[in-house]
């Protein structure tokens, strides 16, 4: 049987209306994929061949997760780039977008449409960004070191071991009390931020601190047993973490307004707890009724 007869026609066109540059090549993975299941029918039942078609088959399904990933990000880029800027035209006749009404369509009896039609212009767009603390990548840290930044006096430099083989650099700004107090401390870190030099020294994470604007600043407290590289994860936003955050979507801008420490010291995202599987949830060791960001 020929490969490309292996799949309805539709759904070849349905993966170049989605991505005209790239559903060629996921129709390929598709095919390939089908021909190594049919392959694998009339291989001998040995176990040498057996594991090494398992194998080639994993690699597959990861190649296809990985491609299946982008597509959505690209999915996501063009979605929030068509709601940013709603004057101009969005993709092609194709494009899911193209059956949204025209700007002057938006008015309603002369009146401008409501927050929650706009929602459902959103919606029918079809992959809707989410921004909550999910895409959020944090991790318990212990404070290595810390150093004066050698070019700027309101900056610290801190290398934090985040469970990985080296401690990863980290600037943020300097309080009274950064130097020795701080080493060999637990922190928060929020560790999938795009890697930047902050005038001139690298740097790799932030560092989350919980504050008032005209008082304290302290570290997050962590529960007993968290250890470096534990996971800080929220029970109301399940979900695994982007792998870097686009600095075009402003995900830590929208997210960090719901992070807050309530008047019982407990760390929270909207109400839901900051939790260290099995071990307990976070706080601050003194403050209440503050905000948590990165400084």
């Amino acid at each position: 049987m020929d490969s490309d007869k292996m799949f309805h026609p539709s759904l070849s066109e349905a993966l170049m209306k989605l991505d005209p540059e790239d559903g060629g090549k996921m129709m390929e993975y598709f095919q390939t994929h089908a021909l190594l299941a049919r392959e694998k029918a009339f291989l001998q039942a040995s176990v040498r061949e057996q594991k090494k078609l398992l194998v080639e088959n994993g690699k597959l399904k990861k190649d296809i997760e990985e491609l299946r990933d982008e597509l959505r990000d690209k999915q996501r880029r063009r979605v929030a780039k068509a709601l940013l800027s709603p004057n101009k035209s969005v993709g092609s006749a194709a494009s899911p977008a193209a059956a949204l009404p025209t700007p002057s369509a938006d008015l309603k009896g002369g009146r401008k449409v409501t927050n929650g039609q706009k929602e459902d212009k959103k919606a029918a767009l079809g992959a809707t960004p989410t921004f909550d603390v999910s895409r959020l990548d944090l991790r318990v840290g212990r404070i290595v070191s810390v150093r004066r930044h050698p070019l700027a006096t309101n900056l610290t430099v801190q290398d934090v071991d985040v469970g990985e083989k080296a401690p990863r650099p980290v600037v943020s700004k300097r309080w009274p009390d950064d130097l020795q107090p701080l080493t060999g401390s637990l922190a928060v870190l929020l560790c999938n931020v795009k890697a930047c030099k902050v005038k001139g020294v690298a740097s790799n994470a932030r560092l989350l601190r919980c504050f008032r604007a005209d008082g304290p600043v302290e570290l997050l407290a962590l529960p007993s047993g968290s250890n470096p590289g534990d996971r800080v994860t929220f029970l109301n936003y399940p979900g695994e973490p982007e792998r870097e955050l686009k600095a075009a979507q402003r995900v830590w801008d929208r997210v960090q307004p719901g992070l807050r420490v309530d008047g019982e010291g407990v760390a929270n995202y909207k109400g839901c707890g900051f939790q260290v599987k099995g071990k307990g949830v976070c706080g601050a060791p003194s403050l209440t009724n503050c905000t948590i960001g990165c400084t």
